[in-house]
């Protein structure tokens, strides 16, 4: 699989501290790829570098095949759309007029205006004065301004940010269409995972300008097996059993334990000794953990020990 952006050994420094440190990105074709760490991390400082809007201290940054540089900038930004920090736009100006101005700095025909409209679903609105939208009207007007020219990569810093959980829906559901919608390679950054785990294919996670992990979606679905809850009709056969297996477990009321997480040929190993025994197995229920977790568990104190083994999940 061909990629779009790639970034070796990237670095950003303000004198001694590294806003991005020796970053690798490897954004594949045709995905929507979410860039997700907190605030601080150096998600806005790299899709800037991704730009050309400021310098690297180190490293390179390919785009489309081509090293972003002074010569390439100008032709592979033609190639790009972005939308980092808030849309610009002119509050006096129909949305319809604002594209216009978009369209003729770009050299794009104005016949484009009508598809990109479409899009992000702003035709009925396009005469409205732009005053009068909505943050969420204007981050889609921020995005139709991006797809002017149908890029092939789209660059976008936050686009949900301050939208209320109607219009978080809204720009999920538009951005999780745009490879079909257009054919474009999507980069999208955000501090919360939860916003776009429904959406992406892959991951990046930031934490203090280092890559932690990157991968596919799934491969890092993998960390989220959590606590398993055991139900018992004779709990203190049960207790013996799981002492005697080395298994640390919480017991509560009613039968319940509460076990830590184990591999699945394990589990049902152990299921299967506490029915010898007499334990009387009710029920059993795995505990994912959410993305969010998985987040947190990758930034937190414990994250620097567990980096390297995220890097090859």
């Amino acid at each position: 699989m061909q990629t779009v952006i790639t970034t070796k050994g990237l670095c950003k420094a303000y004198g001694r501290q590294f806003a991005v440190d020796h970053l690798d990105l490897a954004v594949p074709e045709g995905c929507v790829y979410g860039f997700i760490g907190p605030n601080g991390a150096g998600k806005s400082t790299t899709m800037k570098m991704l730009l050309g809007l400021i310098h690297p201290s180190a490293g390179q940054v390919t785009l489309l095949g081509q090293p972003m540089n002074a010569q390439n900038r100008l032709a592979l930004l033609q190639k790009t759309g972005s939308l980092i920090e808030s849309p610009a736009g002119y509050g006096h100006l129909t949305g319809q007029e604002n594209l216009e101005i978009v369209a003729d700095l770009k050299g794009v025909p104005r016949k484009d205006i009508a598809r990109v409209l479409d899009i992000v679903h702003l035709t009925g609105d396009k005469y409205r004065k732009v005053r009068e939208y909505s943050l969420g009207m204007r981050q889609r007007l921020g995005i139709a301004q991006a797809l002017l020219g149908s890029p092939q990569l789209l660059i976008l810093d936050e686009p949900t940010n301050g939208l209320d959980p109607a219009g978080i829906q809204e720009m999920r559901a538009l951005i999780a269409g745009m490879p079909d919608a257009c054919g474009a390679t999507v980069l999208i950054s955000s501090h919360l995972l939860s916003e776009l785990e429904q959406i992406v294919g892959q991951v990046g996670i930031l934490n203090k300008g280092r890559l932690l992990f990157q991968g596919p979606l799934r491969d890092l679905q993998r960390h989220s097996l959590g606590d398993i809850e055991l139900r018992v009709l004779r709990p203190q056969k049960a207790a013996e059993t799981l002492r005697q297996s080395g298994i640390r477990a919480e017991a509560g009321a009613d039968g319940l334990f509460t076990l830590p997480p184990l591999r699945t040929e394990l589990l049902a190993e152990l299921v299967h000794t506490l029915a010898d025994r007499g334990a009387g197995v009710v029920g059993i229920s795995r505990r994912t953990k959410t993305l969010e977790e998985i987040f947190l568990s990758l930034t937190g104190p414990e994250g620097a020990d567990g980096e390297e083994a995220a890097r090859h999940a």
